[in-house]
């Protein structure tokens, strides 16, 4: 999928971060700025098993989904809705391994070929059942040259039903992620009459869904709510709760509505919400694995484009201080810019390999080696090296730290703050990045394979804004994409981890937990990045029967 910014308009990537006392942490007593205890956090992907029903529940957005198409409209709005009423051929698992859902299973003739059996007995939320054409139409649709999800279709040379209940893709070279990417929206799969019945108006105000999940969608009142109603034909188990409301606020709307109980959970996007939220009575804060991290882009301009220069930064950076003091000590110190909810295969060799980079991106300042770095740069910039960000809290706090750090290492630095509105046009606009080095960035990858992230940095790719090139690294990159056989991807990755990290093409920062709110009387769904892609609805209901 091509990359989405969370915390920013939605452009490239996306994330999540926040703060203290909460389910499944391991609690320090250190404290931040604010003299709040913060904790390293011990990530949990579920909550707790649900047994008792619920009626109706009120659950909270950021904003108004502009639309509920997502092949026209990304957006975590959107999916947090959509991922309780339309299902994907794979589903991505709240620890964010990825299985088959609407695929019974899969096989391989070859490694070019990939056949899927569809599961039988899945219905529409109009009676039709699922058959093989719906399928095939979905995917054709997905791969529309204008659609969100077209970059997935990219390696595909031909996909054909060859069953009742049999589809066959081809590719153009072996394709280790695609299955990966039909667990996200690439694999979403409509009724094909009704989205045509629909045309241009499907995904809007007053339309129905095309979908056979959970959930249905039965209101969509534009400004105000979207309503969810349990689909009693559904062909899997049914929920514990029998509607879900969604509504939108905005940072001290949400507080208020949660801390009130007008709203009965939210997963959250800013660390403020979170922290203002710490304490209130009645609530519960869980946080789980996710992709997302905060990082260090260098740009086109120049002013860091030796790599000693980078790597010293990195050196040179107070991590922990950034996270106590810009994010309430919830979001981890971390070596690579892909969260542990990429680890969604071979967990613990991607585990290793992160605390093998640990030295290239300190928790705590290393300023000699920093400095020695420094020393025998071929080329040192003789200009402040300006620091692109937004006046959001966290950003703030990262780009003052890059500055005290430049700063320190005798290199001139300035910040270049500008309108969030006008945040985003960074990532996508190479002319509105032209006066910055560096930006302070968040991301995301949608699918949990730190694969998904690394094309990045490969010598064509328009995300490697500095120039890195290496042919050895775009080699590794393409071979491991063509490694179907998880545990030697593994270790192919691995090695490209490391050389991105040695060229310090981007400079991580710190990895983002998945932050759940919710009325400590409810229970069961993901904590994990799980939700944007899967019914966590499904799961949702009282801790009591």
């Amino acid at each position: 999928m091509k990359p989405t910014s969370r915390l920013a308009p939605l452009c490239l990537a996306g994330t999540l971060a926040l703060t203290a006392a909460c389910a499944g942490a391991d609690t320090t007593t250190s404290k931040d700025t604010a003299g709040v205890d913060v904790s390293q956090l011990k990530l949990t992907p579920t909550t707790a098993a649900a047994t008792g029903t619920v009626d109706s529940v009120d659950w909270l957005l950021e904003d108004e989904p502009e639309s509920l198409d997502l092949d026209t409209q990304g957006g975590s709005a959107g999916r947090t809705v959509l991922s309780n009423v339309c299902e994907r051929l794979y589903q991505l698992q709240p620890d964010m391994s990825v299985e088959p859902s609407l695929v019974e299973k899969e096989t391989r003739p070859d490694p070019k070929t990939l056949v899927l059996t569809l599961r039988d007995g899945v219905t529409f939320h109009d009676g039709s059942t699922m058959t093989a054409d719906d399928v095939l139409f979905s995917l054709r649709r997905h791969a529309e040259p204008e659609m969100e999800q077209s970059d997935e279709f990219g390696n595909v040379s031909a996909m054909t039903r060859t069953g009742d209940r049999e589809i066959t893709i081809t590719f153009k070279q072996p394709d280790a992620l695609f299955t990966k990417a039909l667990a996200g929206d690439a694999g979403l799969v409509y009724d094909k009459a009704l989205v045509e019945k629909a045309g241009n108006e499907f995904g809007t105000p007053g339309q129905g869904d095309a979908c056979s999940g959970p959930y249905e969608l039965t209101n969509w009142k534009s400004g105000d709510s979207i309503t969810l109603t349990r689909a009693d034909d559904y062909w899997g188990d049914k929920p514990l709760t029998g509607q879900v409301v969604f509504r939108w606020a905005e940072d001290s709307a949400m507080v208020n509505a949660l801390s009130t109980g007008a709203a009965d959970g939210a997963y959250l996007d800013t660390v403020s919400t979170a922290a203002a939220l710490t304490g209130k009575s009645g609530l519960k804060q869980y946080y789980g694995p996710s992709t997302a991290t905060l990082a260090l882009i260098p740009t086109e301009r120049g002013g860091l484009a030796d790599p000693d220069i980078r790597k010293a930064l990195s050196l040179a950076l107070d991590r922990t201080g950034i996270a106590k003091s810009g994010y309430g000590g919830l979001v981890e110190p971390w070596a690579t810019p892909v969260g542990s909810g990429a680890w969604g295969y071979e967990k613990s060799v991607f585990e290793a390999a992160q605390k093998q980079l640990d030295a290239a991106a300190p928790a705590e300042p290393d300023l000699a080696a920093a400095k020695e770095l420094v020393k025998k740069a071929a080329a040192k910039p003789d200009s402040p090296i300006v620091i692109g960000t937004d006046s959001t809290q966290g950003r703030l706090v990262i780009a003052n730290a890059v500055r005290a750090a430049l700063t320190q290492l005798g290199l001139k630095a300035q910040i270049k703050t500008v309108p969030s509105a006008a945040y985003g046009e960074f990532y996508g606009d190479k002319e509105a990045r032209a006066d910055i080095d560096v930006l302070v960035a968040d991301w995301y990858i949608s699918k949990s394979d730190p694969l998904g992230f690394y094309d990045n940095a490969l010598s064509d790719s328009s995300n490697n804004w500095v120039g890195f090139s290496s042919a050895a690294y775009d080699s590794n990159v393409e071979e491991a994409l063509r490694t179907i056989d998880d545990a030697k991807r593994a270790a192919l990755v691995v090695d490209i981890e490391k050389e991105f990290s040695d060229a310090a093409v981007w400079i991580p920062v710190a990895q983002m937990p998945t932050v759940l709110v919710m009325n400590d009387e409810l229970t069961g769904p993901p904590a994990s990045m799980a939700y944007l892609y899967s019914p966590w609805a499904a799961r949702l209901g009282a801790k009591k029967g």
